[in-house]
């Protein structure tokens, strides 16, 4: 059995000047004592727009403190926003292995689409295509990871000529509790991924059962 620590970074009202900013401190500290005790992950959400409830809109920022603080915890992005409009799929994978590359090989990397229409409307993501432009954004920020060069996309919502992309082989997890998901994203993982491993990025992840879990580790072998 393996365990980790999970972060929305959640602040109720009322706030004033210092208040993230301690918020984030004891959480760092926490991590810290969290990698000193022999915890094997932190996990780290992204969200935009929901006040009290998740304060997390920068967790690679968050990942790489927690990088420099620690020793052998597995850093885990549960999730990133992998809409383009959320997020270029290049500059994903661009973070994703820089992460990879300070913390010395540390990186999960977890994708998911959002269901919060204070997120999806703040960014201009169309609700019915969210799915498509999520498996869209994974599909390319996956290969800017794999490909030596990224040899370039035409798609319904990502164009890119052929760049070179800073590369490292992240691991790869999708945050939707669905079978067919995880099927998804284990399909597009890359060959060099050292483990795909199911990211408990929203409540009722943690209540996956295993048999799904195990399906996405199958799959992306």
């Amino acid at each position: 059995m393996k365990f980790g620590i999970f972060y929305e970074h959640q602040i109720g009202r009322p706030w004033d000047d210092g208040t993230e900013q301690q918020l984030i401190s004891d959480a760092l500290d926490q991590v810290e004592l969290a990698d000193s005790l022999g915890i094997q992950y932190v996990w780290e959400v992204e969200h935009h727009f929901l006040e009290e409830y998740s304060h997390s809109s920068a967790p690679e920022v968050f990942l790489a403190a927690c990088s420099q603080r620690t020793k052998n915890i597995r850093l885990g992005h549960g999730i990133i926003l992998t809409a383009p409009k959320f997020n270029h799929p290049a500059r994903t994978a661009e973070r994703v292995s820089m992460l990879d590359l300070v913390s010395g090989g540390r990186v999960e990397f977890g994708s998911g689409e959002s269901s919060s229409e204070a997120e999806l409307a703040g960014f201009g993501v169309n609700p019915l295509e969210k799915r498509e432009q999520w498996l869209e954004g994974l599909e390319v920020a996956v290969r800017c990871m794999a490909e030596t060069p990224f040899t370039g996309v035409d798609g319904k919502y990502v164009q890119m000529p052929p760049r070179n992309v800073i590369q490292t082989p992240a691991a790869i997890a999708a945050a939707r509790p669905r079978v067919r998901s995880r099927r998804r994203a284990a399909r597009h993982a890359p060959s060099p991924c050292r483990r795909a491993a199911a990211c408990a990025a929203a409540s009722d992840t943690f209540d996956t059962p295993r048999p799904r879990y195990r399906l996405l580790r199958r799959s992306s072998r």
